[in-house]
Protein backbone atom coordinates (compact mmCIF):
# COMPACT_ATOMS: atom_id res chain seq x y z
CA UNK A 1 0.00 0.00 0.00
CA UNK A 2 1.41 3.35 -1.21
CA UNK A 3 1.80 6.28 1.55
CA UNK A 4 -0.55 8.87 2.13
CA UNK A 5 -0.09 11.71 0.84
CA UNK A 6 -0.63 15.36 2.13
CA UNK A 7 -1.69 18.82 0.02
CA UNK A 8 1.32 21.34 0.94
CA UNK A 9 0.22 23.89 3.32
CA UNK A 10 1.76 26.65 1.63
CA UNK A 11 2.38 27.40 -2.70
CA UNK A 12 4.86 29.79 -3.15
CA UNK A 13 5.64 31.73 -5.92
CA UNK A 14 8.73 33.98 -7.40
CA UNK A 15 8.85 35.85 -10.47
CA UNK A 16 11.55 38.34 -12.01
CA UNK A 17 13.57 39.24 -14.66
CA UNK A 18 16.77 36.66 -15.56
CA UNK A 19 19.40 37.11 -13.32
CA UNK A 20 17.45 38.36 -10.45
CA UNK A 21 17.83 36.09 -8.22
CA UNK A 22 14.52 33.65 -7.91
CA UNK A 23 17.00 30.73 -7.55
CA UNK A 24 18.94 32.33 -4.60
CA UNK A 25 15.43 33.21 -3.14
CA UNK A 26 13.87 29.71 -3.63
CA UNK A 27 17.03 28.21 -2.12
CA UNK A 28 17.22 30.41 0.73
CA UNK A 29 13.41 30.10 1.81
CA UNK A 30 14.56 26.38 1.60
CA UNK A 31 17.30 26.47 3.44
CA UNK A 32 15.70 28.41 6.11
CA UNK A 33 12.75 26.20 6.77
CA UNK A 34 14.88 23.37 7.42
CA UNK A 35 15.54 20.01 5.19
CA UNK A 36 12.79 17.86 3.81
CA UNK A 37 10.38 21.11 4.42
CA UNK A 38 10.47 22.62 1.00
CA UNK A 39 10.04 21.16 -2.56
CA UNK A 40 10.91 23.98 -5.08
CA UNK A 41 10.17 23.82 -8.99
CA UNK A 42 11.46 25.82 -11.69
CA UNK A 43 10.36 26.72 -14.55
CA UNK A 44 13.46 25.76 -16.35
CA UNK A 45 12.55 22.40 -16.96
CA UNK A 46 9.60 23.33 -18.55
CA UNK A 47 11.25 24.60 -21.54
CA UNK A 48 9.36 23.32 -24.69
CA UNK A 49 11.78 20.99 -26.95
CA UNK A 50 13.23 22.65 -29.91
CA UNK A 51 11.43 20.27 -32.19
CA UNK A 52 8.01 21.64 -31.05
CA UNK A 53 9.03 24.86 -32.94
CA UNK A 54 8.11 23.85 -36.19
CA UNK A 55 12.06 23.25 -37.08
CA UNK A 56 13.35 26.41 -37.08
CA UNK A 57 17.23 26.71 -35.86
CA UNK A 58 17.74 27.48 -31.92
CA UNK A 59 18.87 31.14 -32.69
CA UNK A 60 15.63 32.27 -34.27
CA UNK A 61 13.72 30.41 -31.40
CA UNK A 62 12.46 33.34 -28.91
CA UNK A 63 13.50 31.64 -25.56
CA UNK A 64 11.87 34.67 -23.56
CA UNK A 65 8.22 34.46 -24.95
CA UNK A 66 5.81 32.79 -22.69
CA UNK A 67 4.87 30.33 -25.73
CA UNK A 68 8.98 28.67 -25.19
CA UNK A 69 7.21 27.45 -21.94
CA UNK A 70 4.62 24.76 -21.52
CA UNK A 71 3.19 27.02 -18.78
CA UNK A 72 -0.07 25.22 -18.81
CA UNK A 73 2.03 21.93 -18.21
CA UNK A 74 3.70 23.34 -14.92
CA UNK A 75 -0.11 24.97 -13.95
CA UNK A 76 -1.40 21.00 -13.84
CA UNK A 77 1.84 20.21 -11.79
CA UNK A 78 1.10 22.62 -9.49
CA UNK A 79 -2.46 21.68 -9.26
CA UNK A 80 -1.55 18.41 -8.39
CA UNK A 81 0.74 19.16 -6.13
CA UNK A 82 -1.64 21.23 -3.75
CA UNK A 83 -4.28 18.10 -4.28
CA UNK A 84 -1.52 15.91 -2.85
CA UNK A 85 -0.42 14.27 -5.73
CA UNK A 86 3.04 13.20 -6.79
CA UNK A 87 3.86 14.33 -10.40
CA UNK A 88 6.71 13.85 -13.03
CA UNK A 89 8.30 16.87 -13.69
CA UNK A 90 10.65 17.02 -16.77
CA UNK A 91 13.76 17.40 -17.29
CA UNK A 92 15.47 20.16 -20.05
CA UNK A 93 18.61 19.89 -21.12
CA UNK A 94 19.99 23.97 -22.38
CA UNK A 95 22.84 23.03 -24.60
CA UNK A 96 20.77 21.21 -27.09
CA UNK A 97 17.45 22.83 -26.54
CA UNK A 98 15.96 19.32 -26.10
CA UNK A 99 13.45 17.82 -23.40
CA UNK A 100 15.67 14.83 -21.91
CA UNK A 101 13.63 11.19 -21.66
CA UNK A 102 13.94 10.75 -18.25
CA UNK A 103 11.28 12.20 -15.84
CA UNK A 104 11.50 13.50 -12.29
CA UNK A 105 9.06 12.30 -9.96
CA UNK A 106 8.48 14.78 -7.14
CA UNK A 107 6.06 14.29 -4.01
CA UNK A 108 4.54 17.48 -2.39
CA UNK A 109 6.20 19.12 0.48
CA UNK A 110 4.95 21.09 3.30
CA UNK A 111 5.55 24.41 0.84
CA UNK A 112 5.97 24.33 -2.50
CA UNK A 113 8.04 27.17 -4.51
CA UNK A 114 7.56 27.79 -8.19
CA UNK A 115 10.19 30.16 -9.14
CA UNK A 116 10.46 31.54 -13.03
CA UNK A 117 10.09 34.61 -15.27
CA UNK A 118 6.71 33.94 -15.49
CA UNK A 119 5.24 32.49 -12.69
CA UNK A 120 3.03 35.48 -12.05
CA UNK A 121 2.23 36.31 -15.40
CA UNK A 122 0.51 32.94 -16.70
CA UNK A 123 -2.94 33.16 -15.43
CA UNK A 124 -3.61 29.90 -14.03
CA UNK A 125 -0.87 29.27 -12.73
CA UNK A 126 -1.01 32.38 -10.40
CA UNK A 127 -4.25 31.25 -9.21
CA UNK A 128 -2.80 28.26 -8.04
CA UNK A 129 -0.52 30.20 -5.63
CA UNK A 130 -0.84 31.11 -1.98
CA UNK A 131 1.91 33.94 -1.69
CA UNK A 132 3.44 35.89 -5.37
CA UNK A 133 7.03 37.31 -4.60
CA UNK A 134 8.77 39.96 -7.55
CA UNK A 135 12.52 39.54 -7.12
CA UNK A 136 13.77 43.06 -8.70
CA UNK A 137 16.83 43.70 -9.53
CA UNK A 138 18.96 46.07 -11.88
CA UNK A 139 19.65 45.31 -15.88
CA UNK A 140 23.29 45.85 -15.59
CA UNK A 141 23.50 43.71 -12.20
CA UNK A 142 20.89 40.81 -13.96
CA UNK A 143 22.71 40.96 -17.81
CA UNK A 144 26.00 40.25 -15.41
CA UNK A 145 25.04 37.17 -14.07
CA UNK A 146 23.01 35.53 -16.92
CA UNK A 147 26.48 35.84 -18.49
CA UNK A 148 28.62 33.99 -15.65
CA UNK A 149 25.53 31.52 -15.68
CA UNK A 150 24.78 30.84 -19.09
CA UNK A 151 28.53 30.39 -20.08
CA UNK A 152 29.83 28.17 -16.88
CA UNK A 153 26.47 26.35 -16.65
CA UNK A 154 24.97 26.01 -20.15
CA UNK A 155 27.22 25.69 -22.80
CA UNK A 156 26.71 29.19 -24.47
CA UNK A 157 29.46 31.76 -25.72
CA UNK A 158 29.51 35.01 -24.36
CA UNK A 159 28.69 36.60 -27.98
CA UNK A 160 25.35 34.44 -28.21
CA UNK A 161 24.42 35.00 -24.64
CA UNK A 162 24.84 38.71 -25.63
CA UNK A 163 22.99 38.57 -29.51
CA UNK A 164 20.19 36.88 -27.15
CA UNK A 165 19.71 39.71 -24.75
CA UNK A 166 19.47 42.66 -27.49
CA UNK A 167 17.18 40.32 -29.74
CA UNK A 168 14.25 38.78 -27.24
CA UNK A 169 15.45 38.71 -23.55
CA UNK A 170 15.62 42.68 -22.67
CA UNK A 171 12.03 42.87 -24.61
CA UNK A 172 9.92 39.35 -23.09
CA UNK A 173 11.34 41.15 -20.22
CA UNK A 174 9.64 44.56 -20.61
CA UNK A 175 6.92 42.97 -22.23
CA UNK A 176 5.80 40.37 -20.21
CA UNK A 177 7.95 40.15 -16.82
CA UNK A 178 8.30 42.99 -15.60
CA UNK A 179 4.28 44.05 -15.98
CA UNK A 180 3.71 40.74 -13.88
CA UNK A 181 5.19 43.10 -10.60
CA UNK A 182 1.17 44.41 -10.17
CA UNK A 183 0.43 40.79 -9.16
CA UNK A 184 3.00 40.24 -6.44
CA UNK A 185 1.67 40.27 -2.86
CA UNK A 186 5.70 41.56 -1.69
CA UNK A 187 8.14 42.63 -3.74
CA UNK A 188 11.89 42.13 -2.83
CA UNK A 189 15.21 43.38 -4.22
CA UNK A 190 17.98 40.53 -5.62
CA UNK A 191 20.67 43.08 -5.87
CA UNK A 192 21.80 45.61 -2.18
CA UNK A 193 19.91 48.74 -2.16
CA UNK A 194 19.55 50.16 1.64
CA UNK A 195 16.17 50.53 2.94
CA UNK A 196 14.87 48.04 0.52
CA UNK A 197 12.81 44.81 0.82
CA UNK A 198 15.37 41.95 1.58
CA UNK A 199 15.31 37.85 1.41
CA UNK A 200 15.06 38.09 4.95
CA UNK A 201 11.98 40.04 4.72
CA UNK A 202 10.54 37.18 1.67
CA UNK A 203 11.35 34.84 4.48
CA UNK A 204 9.85 35.98 7.45
CA UNK A 205 6.72 36.69 4.88
CA UNK A 206 6.62 33.20 4.09
CA UNK A 207 6.74 31.89 7.83
CA UNK A 208 4.16 34.18 8.88
CA UNK A 209 1.50 32.73 5.85
CA UNK A 210 2.89 29.00 6.71
CA UNK A 211 2.19 29.59 10.40
CA UNK A 212 -1.42 31.31 9.46
CA UNK A 213 -2.30 28.31 8.19
CA UNK A 214 -0.78 25.68 9.82
CA UNK A 215 -2.42 27.01 13.24
CA UNK A 216 -5.27 24.85 14.38
CA UNK A 217 -8.93 26.03 13.98
CA UNK A 218 -10.37 26.48 17.28
CA UNK A 219 -12.92 24.07 18.26
CA UNK A 220 -16.51 25.51 19.02
CA UNK A 221 -17.61 25.40 22.52
CA UNK A 222 -20.55 22.69 23.28
CA UNK A 223 -23.44 23.89 23.95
Amino acid sequence: MSSPRHPPLLVVGIAGGTGSGKTTLARTIATALGPGRVLAIGQDSYYRDLAEHGGIPAREVDFDHPSAVDLDLLAEHVGALREGAAIEKPSYDFPTHTRRPERVVEGPREVVVVEGLFTLWHAPLRERLDLGIYVEAEADVRLARRLRRDVAERGRSLESVLDQYERSVRRGHNRYVDPSMRWADLIVRGDPEAGAPTFDEAVASVRRRLAAVAEPIPARPSR
